[in-house]
């Protein structure tokens, strides 16, 4: 039976219990066993005299125990003080058992793996991996480095690297090579079977500092493999959707003609272009399937507002999803005063709703008499039906769930067909990036801001100078400007951070008596936030205190000072989104970027790389380095963007050649297609048709 389909039962020592624990790993196969691949490494190859052992330092050290004793410090400890002549180290366990104590006494020769640390009463190691060694023999270092794997509760690491041990010895020689020569010899790449033997046992000579940056060409070659099985799913799934029908949307551009004659501002280039690009797509037989991506400000509402329009004219209700309340209620707000002058009825539903109100809007609806609707993730509930569904479009689309936008989609399929997609992102990544990360999806991006904008001058000030900051609020609005002041979570509570808000408010006030002062929260009524914010732009309000709801969709060109507190708690994308906010009008624009002391290493490079550019492609190509691509990006396969070896950001300079191997398999070597995909991506293939 080939390994593919033999199952981990089959190997020695895997019973069902065992079996079990295997797949909460997603270990079902032996092929799955072989691409259980290690996390790090350990360096256990040389042995280190306990005199030259430095805290953070993973080491291997032999001694003799010279002191073994068990003391109550607020719970059970056992220690041992062990050394070897050089010096001595201590070794900590808290959890241990009687035999564990019978056995770690005075004069045991132990041979022993762990980090150390400075403890109260010198360098110790807590729970270290050790071996009782005879007395007189001379202890051996490990010939190999020593992977480090994923594990999951039953299952540990002695137990699993015998078991993958195992399977190497006796059945790498059944793994499959499923790229072809030419490709091989293109790549000039390790063997499938030689890169798994390397990655699983480094030999003692093994570059460290290579493997520990994924950068060896055995862990290159496996990282091509599952990018390119990531790529491959992409593309069959782009294949599978193009098979279905859409409704062809095929209109004169009457009514944007109509917006675009009211708008007191001309569309860039760049937005022209995508809208061009969008209407070709809703002209199509085929669902149209586009990523649009722009930066802060550079006008993706109108482009959505432009694809919504030419839907609805030929018929067709659009839905437009949004993942917050706010974000959907100020996209409800923009589509309902672009689209009211029209007699075009824009109903909106989210999950705040009363039911009276709900059961209206869910009517309007149904019956086809709202041709838009706005709304949070309560669209997709069963609830609700739609008249004539053609087009959906998915703002900031990452932060749904896969059956999600499955299930809205679901909504407009009739008879085999579906409604075109339309997906906005306002984290821009790298083109490159985009089209393999997004390979289901054509990319559009607005490279362009609207004229007139200017670049938002960052300051980055500690919170020691906060009457410094109080005193430029105070010259800006007396200049009759506006301002914002932003608190941000301070933990996880949100009742905290409106706590934060509130007092921010209040000191704000009396500090600045002649100012109108308001304040914005999440937990607002939308009646009172929508008159909270049309205060603010008609400038009957100077300065706005607010929680992070401020960061999406409010356009007030009036406010050219963004005041953010706590900077240093915020990643880059939500602080560049919230100075996004300022810079708006013909006025120079200011974001201060208060911070508490000490910064950590990380926040420090945040708000410097915040300091030092306004361009959000930047900004994004920072974040993806820092964070990386899982959170950045967000989830796109059975809920996440996971990979065994591979990394988008160290990897992507290899994007471009996987992009044509996938498109030699697919076409000269379709055979080969599946197997790849399964080998890396397994169950989750299942999920991708979103």
């Amino acid at each position: 039976m080939d390994i593919e389909q033999q199952t981990v039962s089959a190997l020695k020592g895997v019973g069902p219990r065992v079996a079990a624990k295997l797949g909460r790993l997603g270990l079902r196969t032996v092929q799955d066993v072989l691409f259980h691949l290690p996390l790090r490494y350990q360096d256990r190859t040389r042995l280190t005299p306990i005199g030259s052992l430095r805290a953070r330092q993973e080491a291997m050290f032999c001694g003799n125990i010279e002191l073994s004793d068990v003391v109550y410090r607020g719970r059970r400890n056992l220690l041992c003080r062990v050394a070897d002549g050089s010096g001595s180290i201590l070794l900590r366990f808290f959890h241990f058992s009687v035999a564990q104590q019978n056995t770690l006494q005075r004069g045991a020769f132990l041979r022993c793996f762990g980090e150390v640390r400075n403890g109260p009463a010198g360098p110790e190691v807590v729970h270290p991996e050790y071996e009782l060694l005879p007395a007189g023999v001379k202890p051996e270092p490990e010939s190999r480095l020593t992977p480090v794997y994923p594990v999951t509760e039953g299952v540990h690491q002695l137990s699993l690297r015998r078991l993958i041990t195992g399977v190497l010895d006796t059945h790498l020689q059944g793994i499959r090579e499923w790229l072809p020569e030419e490709v091989l010899a293109m790549l000039q790449l390790p063997t499938l079977r030689e890169a798994l033997d390397y990655v699983h046992r480094p030999p003692p000579q093994a570059a460290v500092d290579m493997l520990t940056q994924g950068l060896h060409p055995a862990q290159q070659r496996l990282a091509f493999e599952e990018l390119l099985a990531h790529c491959l799913s992409l593309r069959k799934l782009r294949e599978r959707i193009r098979r279905h029908g859409a409704p062809v949307i095929d209109a004169s551009g009457k009514l944007f003609d109509a917006l675009r004659a009211r708008l007191p501002f001309a569309l860039t280039a760049a937005q022209q272009r995508v809208i061009k690009e969008i209407v070709g797509d809703l002209r199509q037989r085929q669902p149209m399937q586009r990523l649009v991506q722009g930066d802060v400000g550079s006008g993706k509402t109108l482009v959505a507002a432009a694809a919504a329009l030419h839907a609805v004219e030929c018929g067709w209700q659009v839905a437009i999803m949004a993942p917050t309340e706010l974000l959907a209620e100020q996209h409800w707000r923009n589509f309902r005063d672009w689209l009211a002058p029209m007699n075009i009825e824009v109903a909106w539903l989210t999950g705040r709703l009363n039911a009276q109100t709900r059961r209206s809007m869910s009517e309007l609806v149904a019956s086809g008499s709202a041709p838009v609707v706005v709304g949070t993730h309560a669209l997709f509930q069963r609830e609700i039906g739609f008249s004539r569904l053609g087009l959906v479009i998915v703002d900031e689309q990452h932060r749904f769930g896969v059956h999600q936008r499955l299930m809205l989609r679901e909504k407009g399929a009739v008879n085999g067909c579906w409604p075109h997609q339309l997906i906005m992102t306002a984290t821009p990544i790298p083109r490159t990036l985009a089209q393999s990360v997004y390979a289901d999806l054509d990319v559009s991006i607005i490279d362009e801001l609207p004229a007139g904008r200017h670049p938002v001058e960052t300051a980055v000030i500690p919170d020691s100078r906060r009457q410094d900051v109080v005193q430029r609020v105070r010259s800006a609005c007396v200049e009759r400007r506006q301002a914002y002041w932003v608190c941000p979570l301070i933990d996880e509570s949100e009742a905290l951070q409106l706590q934060t808000a509130t007092a921010t408010e209040a000191a704000l006030r009396q500090a600045l008596p002649e100012l109108q002062v308001r304040l914005i929260h999440g937990r607002m009524k939308p009646a009172e936030k929508e008159q909270v914010m049309t205060a603010f732009k008609h400038g009957d309000v100077d300065l706005l205190v607010s929680t992070t709801v401020i960061e999406v969709g409010v356009d007030v060109p009036n406010a050219s000072l963004m005041i953010i507190e706590n900077a240093e708690r915020l990643g880059l994308s939500q602080l560049h989104q919230l100075r996004g906010r300022v810079g708006r009008g013909a006025v120079a624009s200011s974001c201060v970027l208060m911070y508490r002391s000490p910064l950590s290493g990380a926040a420090r490079e945040r708000l410097a790389i915040m300091r030092a550019t306004n361009d959000g492609f930047e900004i994004a190509r920072k974040d993806l380095e820092m964070r990386g691509p899982g959170e950045v990006l967000g989830t796109r396969q059975a809920g996440e963007q996971q990979f065994h070896i591979a990394d988008l950001v160290r990897d992507q300079s290899a994007l471009p050649q996987i992009e044509r191997v996938a498109t030699i398999l697919l076409t000269r070597y379709p055979q080969h297609v599946t197997p790849i995909v399964q080998r890396w991506l397994g169950v989750r293939d299942s999920y991708a048709e979103v």
